[in-house]
């Protein structure tokens, strides 16, 4: 296959050049066809002015002209060059700056040029910024279309990368198969491979372009969601699922004596897993709820569930401090109704672990709550039929499936995270698993009151602290770093602790918390925060997740700005956990309009989901959420955001060809004939 050989192999490609396109993860040909133009950023050579058409409206626009003479000037802020240029109907000054100047330079009298900028008005002449030129040799009509422009490195030019490009796209024009399915091609009306990639470098036409980039979009998207449903019905199919019967009376118990009613959003959520549950297909669900939206309580339905029908479950969190308050609420729900819930952590005595994993054997213990330590070995049940993981992306494929496997079955999952995920995200991150959102908060919960200061209220802020103190209630100061950092203008957890305790907070009891404390610590110190002998708690983001404090109604976030407003939200959420009134003060030392509109955001809105959008809109998703440790390849020209539509169609079509054991047979053998070998991990084809 052609496009599996090295760069190397296209003429004009040297080690040199072949070490500046590795720094744009170009190795192969097909690497070269796969690095397609700059979004949003070809050039129109398909229609030339002469400088007397020229509209002088700040437009960009392209005309051909003549050089007439190179000039240096200074406007008393910075030096520039002007080339001034003509043709038959007048004339015009190109205007260039920093490193452009040494390239205009070059432009002698009466060199053709074929330029493209933005054209304004001037006194004697046309004036023209932004400006590219290419000089006309012998080749004008082939200058002429609409030309791409790429991401370079090192020493390479946009010239360098069309020739090489045009030469592998005659080499694909010779011999390459297609990658989609016929099918596929026609019901979307998708234009053939070859067309598509001669259109997405060198387009015919502006729609052209169109239909080649819609055609790459939805083929990275349909093969991402056939790749992750591969994945999901091939851990299906490996042992038979375990079926749940209809809700009894036990369960009905437990429901009927939750000190609250369930949210419209709540019994919706636990509609979708109680008939998972009833299904001999294993359940595979992500329960997403926003903050404070009262998703323990549906997981400790379905523990339930499973214990009424005589199987064990088990519930994974991703800190002993967390294992802890889901072991505390599981008693209080599920134990005065006959359900044995136990507590497995790392510290535990040698003896008390042993007699607690011989109970789990012998079936005695119904829902086991730990962290990791539920991973190891010697950690074996009796009849598992449910695994619950709380803020899964905290735990890696494998681990996830290491605890399925403990059960001679395919086990009910169910995966918790309070992390919102736009839904379209959700079906590419955990596009093997069905989605319940769970919107809302329980009764009696008040809004947050969040409030958004400059460095002059801090005296202010911190009287505030006190005050909330001094009424019985507790705070959290909330800093981006442990320590003071020479690279990052940010305040430190230690510094901020220190500074504190010999002024506002002398006479208060305060701890300081970070994620280099030994667990022991940690857990000491929350443990102290819980039964309110710690009244203010300096810390980093490691209270970011799970901490369940009622009486904590003041949280004070230091730097504000250097937090994503997903994370802000989730900080957020760690008070307004009980009755009374609470509070989120975001300081941050800058002034700039951008920073305060963002931080307005955060003020406007306590919808998670809506949030995590704008966090997408801002940051990007791969800095959202992290996308690779998931073990997902690269999108290369998809975009998670924007071709929210695609995903599904994706999707829809993905699901439908899966049911066709021919045609999934011909799919695994089209990821073979990709450019790259991106797709194949996720297939292990």
């Amino acid at each position: 296959m052609w496009w599996k050989e090295p760069v190397t192999s296209i003429r004009g490609i040297g080690n040199k050049k072949a070490a500046d396109l590795a720094a744009l993860n170009i190795y192969t040909v097909g690497d070269l066809l796969e690095h397609y133009p700059r979004q949003d950023s070809y050039t129109d050579f398909s229609k030339v002015k002469n400088i007397g058409e020229l509209a002088t409206d700040g437009s960009k626009q392209l005309f051909k002209a003549t050089v007439y003479q190179v000039k240096d000037g200074f406007n008393g802020r910075r030096r520039y060059t002007v080339v001034t240029v003509r043709d038959e109907t007048g004339y015009a000054n190109v205007y260039f700056f920093m490193g452009q100047r040494f390239m205009a330079r070059k432009y002698k009298p009466d060199t053709t040029l074929l330029i493209t900028g933005r054209i304004k008005g001037g006194r004697a002449a046309k004036m023209v910024s932004e400006a590219t030129c290419i000089v006309i040799e012998n080749d004008f009509e082939q200058a002429l279309g609409i030309l791409p422009n790429y991401h370079l490195a090192g020493n390479l030019t946009q010239k360098n990368l069309q020739a090489w490009i045009k030469t592998a796209l005659a080499k694909a024009e010779q011999e390459l198969p297609e990658s989609l399915p016929a099918s596929i091609i026609k019901k979307c009306n998708l234009p053939d491979r070859v067309s598509a990639l001669k259109n997405i470098h060198f387009p015919q036409s502006w729609q052209a372009l169109s239909e080649a980039r819609k055609r790459f979009i939805f083929e990275e998207l349909f093969l991402l969601q056939c790749g992750l449903l591969y994945y999901r019905s091939k851990n299906q199919e490996a042992r038979q699922g375990l079926k749940h019967g209809v809700d009894g009376e036990k369960l009905r118990e437990i429901i009927k004596a939750l000190p609250f009613e369930l949210t419209p959003a709540q019994k919706q959520a636990w509609l979708d897993i109680s008939l998972d549950m009833q299904d001999v297909k294993p359940m595979h669900r992500i329960l997403q709820g926003d903050v404070g939206s009262g998703k323990t309580v549906i997981s400790a339905l379905a523990l339930a569930k499973a214990a009424e029908n005589g199987y064990q479950s088990c519930i994974m969190a991703p800190t002993e401090i967390l294992a802890v308050q889901h072991y505390e609420t599981l008693s209080e729900y599920l134990a005065p109704f006959g359900v044995r819930v136990a507590l497995l952590t790392g510290g535990m005595r040698a003896k008390e672990r042993r007699n607690l994993l011989e109970e789990l054997e012998l079936g005695i213990i119904d829902v086991l709550v730990g962290t990791h330590a539920l991973l190891q070995e010697d950690v074996r049940f009796a009849k598992l039929s449910l695994v619950v993981t709380d803020e899964q992306h905290r735990f890696g494929v494998e681990q996830r499936a290491k605890l399925a496997n403990k059960s001679d079955y395919a086990p009910d999952v169910l995966i918790m995270t309070a992390t919102p995920i736009p839904r379209t995200l959700a079906l590419t991150v955990y596009g093997d698993l069905d989605v319940s959102l769970m919107k809302g908060r329980p009764p009696g919960r008040k809004p947050v009151q969040t409030l958004c200061y400059t460095e002059e209220k801090r005296n202010e802020v911190y009287a505030g602290v006190v005050r909330q103190v001094e009424a019985g209630r507790q705070a959290y100061i909330v800093c981006p770093l442990i320590e003071n950092s020479e690279v990052l203008n940010a305040r430190s957890a230690e510094n901020v602790y220190d500074e504190l305790m010999q002024s506002h907070f002398k006479n208060i009891p305060c701890a300081l918390l970070h994620g280099r404390l030994k667990g022991a610590e940690k857990d000491a110190i929350m443990e102290g925060f819980s039964r309110s002998e710690i009244k203010v708690l300096v810390s980093t983001t490691v209270i970011e997740v799970g901490v369940n404090v009622p009486n904590a109604t003041l949280m004070v976030v230091e730097n504000a700005e250097r937090f994503g407003l997903a994370q802000l939200h989730q900080l957020r959420g760690r008070v307004g956990r009980g009755s009374e009134q609470s509070y989120c003060v975001l300081l941050t030392p800058s002034d700039s309009p951008e920073t305060l509109a963002r931080l307005q955001v955060l003020r406007d809105s306590d919808d998670g989901f809506y949030l995590a959008e704008k966090d997408l809109e801002q940051r990007g998703a791969g800095q959202l959420f992290g996308m690779r440790q998931h073990g997902l390849p690269d999108l290369r020209i998809a975009d998670i955001l924007r071709d929210t539509e695609v995903i599904v169609q994706a999707r829809n079509m993905a699901q439908s060809l899966i049911k066709n054991e021919a045609e999934w047979q011909e799919m695994l053998e089209f990821v073979k004939l990709q450019l790259d070998d991106r797709f194949q991990m996720i297939f292990n084809v």
